[in-house]
């Protein structure tokens, strides 16, 4: 059939089988455009996850480094050589 739109073909893998058998031994209709479109929306929001943890990291890191958070560099760095201990 004719179409403006491109056209994409899915072999069924192994485990391209698998996810779609589950599908259907379940029962759940599903299109594989929907599968796309729900797919491409998961792996954009885990990638905005995985930013934002980065990013998160980044600000962490930079604040030690500089001492806005408060902390001591150089008893982090004792502490990372001898490990953390308590007094009694």
């Amino acid at each position: 059939m004719p179409t403006r739109h491109p056209r994409h073909a899915v072999t069924e893998t192994p485990r391209v089988r698998a996810a779609l058998d589950e599908l259907r031994s379940r029962g759940i209709d599903f299109t594989l455009g929907e599968l796309v479109v729900r797919g491409a929306e998961a792996r954009l929001s885990e990638t905005a996850r995985e930013s934002a943890r980065h990013g998160l990291r980044a600000r962490l890191a930079a604040g030690l480094r500089d001492g806005t958070h408060g902390l001591d560099p150089a008893a982090l760095d004792e502490a990372r050589e001898r490990g953390w201990t308590r007094s009694a």
